[in-house]
C-alpha cells in the first residue's frame, strides 16, 4: 500500500455515473503526476507560475467547487481538500496556491448574502478566475475610506499568496469610520493597485507570493462581500466556520508535503541509486535502521491522516447543519481542527527533516531535489505555527475556552 494514496472517502452511487469524487481524484492525480514531472527543475526556476496555473485551469480545478449550475465541478470540500493533498504531494507550492484559491473563491458563501455570493460565483466561473490573497490579521490594516466618488481602498498587504498570478484578490480591510474588518474582492489589473514580487522566500517560491499596494482603489458595493468581525454577537456559527475551514486548507497542505517527500525518498531506496551517478551507494531496503525510520514516519503520517479525516466529517457535518449549528458546536470543531493542524505541523517536519538522513549525503544533490520538501514544510509552518494551535487546543481542553475565530494566513 503505497504512503501517498492517502484513504478517500468510498464514492457515492451518483459518483459513479458521472463526474464526482472519484472523477476529480483521477484529474488531481494526473495534475500531479504531470506537475512531478518537472518540480524540481520548476521550483529552482523560480518563475511565477503561470504555466502551473494554466495546467490546473485546463484540467478544470480552478472551478471544482462552484456549483454544476453556475458552470462548475459541483464537488464538496473533502473533494477539494483530497485534490490539495494530491497536488501538495507533487509540489507544495502550487497545493498552497490551489488551496488558497479554493479558500478565498468559496469565502463568498461564508461572508456574503446568496445573491451576491452566487453572482460571484457565476462571475468566477464563466472567466475561470485564479484567487489570491488572504483575511488574515495585519498591521497596519488595509483601510476602507468612503469619499465623495465611493468606497477607496488603501495600505500595503505583504506576502499575498497568489498575487503573481491572481484574477482576483480576496483581502481583509478596516472600515475607517466604524473599525469594522471586512472582506473585499479587488481586480489586480485595477487602477492604484501596485504588485511587488518582492517576497524572496527559501521555500514555496511557486506560492505565487508578493506585496500588493493599494492607492485609493475604488471599490464598489459588491465587491465587499461581508463583515470579518470576530464578535460572536454579528459573527454567526456558519460563517466562523470560515476558519476551521480554511485551516483545514493548511492540514492537507502538509500532510500532502509529507506523504511526498517520503514516496519519493521511498523510490530512492528502492532503486537503489540515482541514475545520473549510478556510483553512489546507498543502504540496503532491508537495513534495521531504514525500516525503523520508514516505520516511524508512516505511523506519524498516518496518525496525523486519521485525525484530518475526523477533523474533515465534522467540518463537513457543520456546513451542512447550516444556520442550525451552534456556537459549542463551532468550538468543538475548530479545537478539532487545530488538533488536526498541529499533529500534520509535526508529522511534516519531522518527515521532511528525516527523510534527508535516510537518505544521506546524497540527498544534498539539487538534482535529486529533496531539499524543496523541507524548505517548503518548513515556511508553511512559519506562517502557521503549530504552537498557535496547541494553545487554542489546551486553552478549549482546559478551560473551556472557544477557540478564536483566526483565519489562516
Amino acid at each position: 500500500m503505497g504512503l501517498a494514496s492517502a484513504p478517500f472517502r468510498p464514492a457515492s452511487p451518483s459518483d459513479r455515473t458521472g463526474p464526482g469524487d472519484a472523477h476529480w481524484l483521477r484529474v488531481a492525480r494526473e495534475a500531479a503526476d504531470d506537475l512531478a514531472t518537472d518540480a524540481v527543475a520548476r521550483e529552482q526556476a523560480g518563475k511565477a507560475p503561470f504555466d502551473e496555473v494554466s495546467r490546473l485551469r485546463e484540467a478544470g480545478l480552478l472551478t471544482l467547487q462552484t456549483p454544476t449550475e453556475s458552470g462548475g465541478g459541483g464537488a464538496d470540500w473533502p473533494t477539494a481538500y483530497a485534490v490539495v493533498r494530491e497536488i501538495a504531494a507533487a509540489d507544495g507550492a502550487i497545493g498552497q496556491l490551489l488551496g488558497c484559491h479554493y479558500f478565498l473563491s468559496w469565502s463568498a458563501r461564508f461572508f456574503a448574502e446568496p445573491a451576491l455570493a452566487t453572482q460571484t460565483e457565476e462571475w468566477s466561473a464563466a472567466e475561470e478566475w485564479c484567487w489570491g490573497g488572504g483575511f488574515a490579521r495585519q498591521e497596519p490594516p488595509l483601510m476602507l475610506a468612503r469619499t465623495s466618488h465611493g468606497l477607496v481602498l488603501d495600505g500595503r498587504q505583504s506576502y499575498t499568496t497568489g498575487v503573481l498570478v491572481a484574477d482576483r484578490l480576496a483581502v481583509r480591510a478596516v472600515r475607517e469610520d466604524t473599525g469594522e474588518p471586512l472582506a473585499v474582492v479587488v481586480d489586480p489589473a485595477c487602477r492604484g493597485v501596485v504588485i511587488d514580487s518582492d517576497t524572496d522566500t527559501f521555500g514555496q517560491r511557486l506560492a505565487a507570493g508578493g506585496s500588493v499596494e493599494f492607492d485609493a482603489v475604488p471599490v464598489a458595493a459588491d465587491d465587499v462581500l461581508g463583515s470579518l468581525s470576530a464578535d460572536e454577537d454579528f459573527l454567526s456559527p456558519r460563517a466562523a466556520l470560515a476558519s476551521p475551514v480554511g485551516h483545514l486548507v493548511s492540514v492537507q497542505l502538509l500532510l500532502g508535503m509529507a506523504e511526498g517527500v517520503l514516496a519519493e525518498a521511498r523510490e530512492y531506496s528502492r532503486t537503489g541509486h540515482a541514475p545520473w551517478h549510478p556510483a553512489w551507494p546507498v543502504g540496503t531496503p532491508h537495513d534495521p535502521q531504514v525500516l525503523t525510520a520508514y516505520g516511524e514516519l508512516t505511523v506519524l503520517t498516518r496518525s496525523a491522516s486519521a485525525l484530518a479525516d475526523q477533523a474533515m466529517e465534522s467540518v463537513q457535518g457543520a456546513l451542512a447543519l447550516g444556520e442550525d449549528l451552534t456556537y459549542d458546536e463551532y468550538a468543538d470543531i475548530s479545537a478539532l481542527v487545530a488538533m488536526a493542524e498541529a499533529a500534520a505541523s509535526r508529522a511534516v517536519q519531522e518527515s521532511t527533516t528525516r527523510a534527508l538522513d535516510i537518505i544521506g549525503a546524497r540527498s544534498t544533490s539539487s538534482r535529486l531535489g529533496l531539499d524543496r520538501f523541507w524548505r517548503n514544510a518548513r515556511t508553511h509552518t512559519l506562517y502557521e505555527p503549530a504552537a498557535h494551535r496547541l494553545r487554542d487546543v489546551g486553552d478549549y481542553f482546559l478551560n473551556g475556552a472557544h477557540p478564536p475565530f483566526v483565519l489562516p494566513a
